[in-house]
Order: structure tokens, then C-alpha cells, then sequence
């Protein structure tokens, strides 16, 4: 465990968007492996869509000194949080990073409900969602034999 610095979350800005970009890259790898198929945002995207990402919504990144070693996007859609690209270090992950950065989104965003979602096969992110308050709302098939898997949290108003 990496207990010798703390975990700050701070808001993410343009000139986030190279390291986020890393994180990402780095942190969905395992995801790729797991489905068998690089072909997912995380993985494709350059570096002027997560500048235009950061900018469209909220970003909060997670820090242990200097380095970013976690992140999170969202945006309200009326009453509703809309939560996605959470990124956890993997040298980092379990250890409550992803739970930090979930749980100060919702603080901030003052929605009455939040919703995320992802892949069926990705056991561990499913596991850690219903740990941190979210239940399964709804399952899309992605016609390869998977679901995206769709989950919902009411928050305290």
C-alpha cells in the first residue's frame, strides 16, 4: 500500500489533458485484455478530444504528490449525474482511489441521481460500484456476446 502520501482530489484543466491522456492509456489496458479489443476511447482517443472532453464537463483528478494518479469525468443532464472515465493508475487501483474520486463527483454535483456504466465482463468495476452505493439499472447487449451494464445511485439532495 502507498501510504506515504495522501490522495488530493482537484479539479482537471487543459493543461491536465497529456497526463490524463497517459492515465487513461495506462489504466484501461487491462480493460482491453478483458475484451479482447484495443478499439475503445480510452485507448483511441488524441489528445485534442480529451482537451474537449475536459472542457464539456466536470474533471476531478487524484493526486499523490505530484503525480496524477487517478481520474474522473461527468456532466448533469437535468437531475442526473452522468459519470464516466474513471482511470485509476495501475500500480494504484485498490486503493480506494476510484471510491474517492466517485464519491467527491457526486459531493459536487448536487444531482439527485448518478449513473455510470460498464462493460459486463469487467467484474472488478461492477464489484466496486455496488461497494460504493450503485445497482444495476440496465443491460444493453453490444452484439459480441456482452452487455454494457448500466447502474444508478440515488444522492442525498
Amino acid at each position: 500500500m502507498h501510504t506515504e502520501l495522501e490522495v488530493t482530489i482537484t479539479p482537471l484543466t487543459d493543461a491536465d489533458a497529456g497526463e490524463v491522456l497517459t492515465l487513461e492509456r495506462a489504466a484501461f489496458v487491462s480493460e482491453a485484455q478483458i475484451y479482447g479489443s484495443a478499439d475503445m476511447p480510452p485507448l483511441t482517443q488524441t489528445l485534442e478530444q480529451v482537451v474537449a472532453e475536459l472542457r464539456e464537463g466536470a474533471a476531478l483528478g487524484a493526486r499523490r504528490g505530484s503525480r496524477l494518479v487517478g481520474s474522473i469525468r461527468s456532466r448533469i443532464d437535468g437531475e442526473l449525474l452522468l459519470i464516466g472515465r474513471i482511470a485509476v493508475a495501475p500500480d494504484q487501483q485498490g486503493e480506494g482511489i476510484g471510491r474517492l474520486l466517485l464519491d467527491a463527483t457526486e459531493e459536487r454535483s448536487g444531482a439527485a441521481e448518478a449513473e455510470l456504466f460498464t462493460g459486463s465482463l469487467s467484474t472488478a468495476n461492477i464489484e466496486l460500484y455496488e461497494r460504493c452505493g450503485y445497482s444495476v439499472s440496465e443491460r444493453v447487449p453490444d452484439g459480441d456476446g456482452t452487455e454494457q451494464v448500466f447502474m444508478r445511485k440515488r444522492l442525498a439532495t
